[in-house]
């Protein structure tokens, strides 16, 4: 291994400081490696990199991810941004490196922008994988995915028509970064079924971003009413944009005219589903995908693949596509003011 000491040492941690926020367990157990030196045994260090540290979703995924590594006896750093930036994904990846980390797992922002440092990764002997968002699929040995993108995309389309009761008429698109290949994807399968299947539904606009901010949601929101005095949807996709479209329907008193639909947690949209500001929330369990990535890192450390119909233990059976690289976790969930109380994250 690589051994970092003295100034570089120094600035590199305090590069690593600046660009975002660590968590990080180790935990006692039996999965061990040798070191280069072959002079004794350390534990699996396994990196878990989001979007950003911080939002309630990823602070989810880090409960899952940290409880993997108590459960599995590997290390897990969990680490990112303190914004939805990719230099400072960049800034995070390369102390990770300098670690000597066994696997690096990342949901990138802008995947073109990571694809340098995750090749300068491989290129250092560090495995490299995707959660959450696809990376270069080039440069990936797994790729973590949530759900059946096209799927769920197309499930949101048909959710919100639903929840409007009427198959025409106008709606916005509220996203977190326009950069978030997750997020297009989705958004892009959303289209897809309002194209095919739904042609009185008009979008007002192309899709918003929303920075992955509340706040910054709830603003374009309200720009969104006061432009478009006849809309009569939103999807919103990211965890805090329903919440913030949410919050200027429930200020404007627009329950019964504006339906809301996204990608929320169920505790943070309880306020907003319970006065039917937001209408459906539609995502699956965080915590679940956080643990998912740590036990799929630590098989491919120890060289082996996942094969198609595994039961990984505190998730379940997963899906393997025929590329061998592909995983899916599951099918989403329909969090609604009738069912949101009964999960805990």
């Amino acid at each position: 291994m690589k051994k970092m000491t003295g100034i570089l040492a120094t600035a590199i941690l305090a590069g690593g400081l600046l660009a975002g926020c660590v968590s990080q367990e180790g935990a006692s157990g039996n999965s061990e490696k040798e070191t280069s030196g072959g002079g004794g045994n350390e534990k699996l260090k396994i990196a878990v990199v989001p979007k950003l540290m911080g939002i309630p979703y990823f602070n989810a995924s880090e409960k899952g991810a940290i409880q993997a590594g108590k459960d599995l006896g590997v290390e897990t750093i969990y680490t990112g941004p303190t914004e939805p930036d990719a230099a400072q994904q960049v800034k995070v990846i390369e102390d990770l490196i300098s670690q000597d980390v066994d696997v690096i797992a990342v949901a990138p922002n802008d995947a073109a922008s990571l694809s340098p440092v995750l090749q300068k990764a491989k290129d250092e002997g560090i495995i490299v994988m995707d959660w959450d968002t696809p990376a270069d699929q080039s440069l990936v040995e797994l790729s973590v995915h949530q759900i059946d993108d096209e799927a769920y995309g197309r499930h949101i389309a048909k959710s919100l028509v639903k929840q409007m009761g009427v198959e025409k008429g106008q709606i916005a698109i509220l996203t977190g970064g326009l950069s978030a290949a997750n997020l297009n994807t989705w958004i892009d399968a959303a289209k897809k079924e309002l194209e095919e299947n739904y042609p009185g539904i008009e979008l007002v606009s192309d899709k918003i971003a929303t920075d992955e901010k509340q706040q910054v949601a709830y603003q374009k929101t309200l720009d969104l009413i006061k432009s478009n005095p006849e809309l009569k949807g939103i999807m919103a996709f990211s965890t805090p944009a329903p919440l913030g479209a949410a919050q200027a329907v429930q200020e404007k008193g627009l329950q019964d005219d504006i339906t809301v639909v996204g990608t929320a947690l169920p505790k943070d949209s309880s306020p907003y589903l319970n006065d039917g500001s937001l209408d459906v929330a539609i995502l699956w369990e965080p915590d679940k995908l956080g643990y998912l990535t740590v036990a799929l890192a630590k098989r491919l450390a120890e060289g082996e693949k996942p094969e198609d119909g595994l039961k990984v233990e505190n998730v379940g059976e997963i899906d393997v596509w025929e590329d061998g690289k592909t995983i899916i976790m599951g099918p989403p969930t329909d969090f609604t003011k009738d069912n949101a109380a009964d999960f805990n994250f």
